[in-house]
């Protein structure tokens, strides 16, 4: 039998999450399932084990084959889920490139319209399969992750520059975990689409320091999201990836299916002056497609700017 070595980097709110489920999954051993954790995270799995607190699972304590501290650890990986901030994708990417084969898939769950692109750039021959993720789990504390609501999804596509590589088993690695997996043969356009809400609304919702509930009510803010969807757009169309003709709309439509009061995470990692944040992830993905695209984002430029004087 061909043991799939999967190694899963980051065991926070989304890493926690689905690296619980995989390896609760894992009854055939198919897979031999390693979590990357960094310092007390690492020692509390090790003792204790991973907990998952969701209406998912009765059982709420999982221990992985294998739990490490450092990349340089990892041996013959098959499969390596991304799932940390993106501020440490480049770090991560890097130390990688020194335990990888050529066969290695990557499966980055993240946030984020250019995360495979930074990927590419550091790993430029292995398979990369794009993908977004829709979970509400968040780190209770270390070592332990909370998930409520509804079943955690992941959307991913085939890799463009690899699209014959057999990905089969990962969809059904994913698929037996018990979470909701939508393959798409482009999962472009869904990345596109989320971004384009996390950004707009995670910029304007940062910048006031008010709730998604009002960026749908307040003329001001309605504008200022709009021109950020409109800059998004336009990217979209020049990279010539498809988004709905009806995007920006059903994308306030989708805000309105959250309670008022929700914030956004970008919101309170700015009004709290986390040091690390995902300001970049947004408006920087922005402003450098649009250099790179000669498309004007002068309006991402100006509350990026905005949000920077706070800081």
């Amino acid at each position: 039998m061909n043991i799939k070595n999967t190694i899963i980097i980051g065991t926070g709110g989304v890493g926690g999450y689905f690296g619980f489920k995989i390896n609760e999954a894992n009854t055939n051993s198919h897979y031999h399932i390693t979590f990357l954790a960094r310092q007390t995270t690492y020692k509390i799995i090790k003792e204790k084990g991973l907990t998952l607190l969701s209406p998912e699972h009765e059982k709420n304590i999982t221990f992985p084959d294998a739990i490490i501290e450092k990349c340089s650890e990892i041996s013959n990986p098959d499969l390596i889920l991304i799932c940390v901030k993106e501020y440490d994708l480049e770090n991560i990417c890097t130390q990688l490139l020194s335990v990888i084969n050529e066969k290695t898939i990557f499966l980055p769950l993240m946030n984020g319209a250019d995360i495979y692109e930074r990927i590419r750039k550091i790993i430029p021959k292995n398979t990369i399969l794009p993908a977004c993720v829709y979970v509400a789990s968040h780190i209770k504390e270390k070592g332990i992750v909370e998930h409520k609501g509804i079943t955690g999804k992941i959307v991913l596509g085939k890799d463009p520059n690899h699209p014959q590589e057999d990905i089969q088993w990962v969809v059904s690695l994913l698929k037996n975990s018990g979470a909701t997996v939508d393959f798409q043969e482009d999962a472009f356009p869904a990345i596109w689409t989320k971004f384009m809400f996390i950004a707009s609304f995670g910029l304007v919702t940062a910048r006031y320091n008010r709730p998604i509930g009002d960026v749908c009510q307040d003329e001001l803010l309605i504008q200022r999201a709009t021109a950020i969807m409109q800059e998004i757009e336009a990217i979209a169309k020049m990279k010539n990836i498809p988004l709905a003709k009806d995007v920006i709309a059903a994308t306030f439509e989708k805000a309105k299916t959250f309670p008022p009061s929700t914030p956004t995470s970008l919101q309170l990692d700015v009004n709290s002056n986390k040091e690390n944040n995902e300001l970049n992830l947004f408006a920087g993905a922005i402003i450098n497609y649009g250099e790179t695209h000669n498309i004007n984002t002068q309006h991402t430029q100006k509350i990026y700017a905005e949000i920077i004087a706070k800081l």
